[in-house]
């Protein structure tokens, strides 16, 4: 069974401060958990319903039979699921050169854990190896990205660095550079690369002016029919997935 102790602790991974101290995350549900196990993540703890338990056994880690109650004493989600684990973070180094040959996507001060979770899913499907964040974008071992991601976070390599730094080096690697703003050019009508390193902006403030003045080329996703009242933008992981379908579309024709 949990102790109180051990609720005590899982209950403070809800914030980045203890997740950044001890280097773990949560994850919740069987399929994450699956992902999770097939990228070879280290895990720290599962809990589990008694039913569920046999599944994890050549996972090496404590592991903790509980009842649907006590699960729910520590779980994040309204309808708690028969597993929970506690997970290693990972962090791999970003190389500039490795992003040569690659389409990546670059978030600016992105804030919305459930729109992070849904690019995080997003990068995979499009086949995305790299996602990197501007350092105060939301933090992707947060509980509610880790669940909006649905188990692509085991897939992409994320990294935290100055967008600033990264659009300079980039630059000088020869790797092309996107921007999405309300003012550029229509997406549609360009005959757009395969790789490049393409930066989406805040949800309110869009991309910020130091990082704009750097952006090679910028795009527009026009409404349609063209000019007509619309909203004022569109949600920053809907054109995330726009973004990665027309820059997709070359190959997959």
């Amino acid at each position: 069974m949990l102790s109180k102790n051990k609720i005590k602790q899982i209950k403070l991974l809800a914030h980045k401060k203890y997740r950044d101290s001890t280097g773990l995350f949560i994850a919740e549900g069987e399929k994450i958990i699956k992902e999770l196990i097939l990228a070879r993540y280290r895990f720290n703890l599962i809990v589990a319903t008694n039913d569920l338990m046999s599944s994890y056994n050549s996972v090496e880690c404590e592991k903790i039979t509980a009842t649907p109650d006590e699960i729910k004493k520590v779980s994040q989600l309204k309808t708690p699921p028969p597993v929970f684990a506690l997970c290693y973070q990972k962090h791999e180094k970003l190389l500039v050169e490795n992003l040569k040959n690659e389409l990546t996507l670059a978030l600016d001060q992105i804030q919305d854990p459930g729109n992070l979770g849904t690019i995080i899913r997003l990068s995979s499907w499009f086949g995305l190896h790299h996602l990197v964040c501007s350092p105060n974008t939301v933090d992707c071992y947060n509980p509610k990205v880790i669940q909006a991601s649905m188990g692509a976070i085991a897939h992409v390599s994320i990294h935290y660095t100055s967008l600033v730094a990264l659009i300079a080096d980039a630059k000088k690697a020869g790797i092309a550079t996107f921007g999405t703003f309300l003012s550029g050019r229509n997406i549609y009508s360009e005959n757009l690369p395969e790789k490049g390193i393409v930066v989406l902006g805040n949800e309110g403030k869009g991309i910020s002016p130091e990082i704009e003045k750097l952006i090679g080329e910028k795009l527009f996703i026009p409404a349609h029919p063209l000019n007509r009242l619309s909203v004022e933008s569109l949600n920053v992981s809907v054109a995330a997935s726009i973004v990665c379908s027309e820059f997709r579309r070359n190959i997959l024709l």
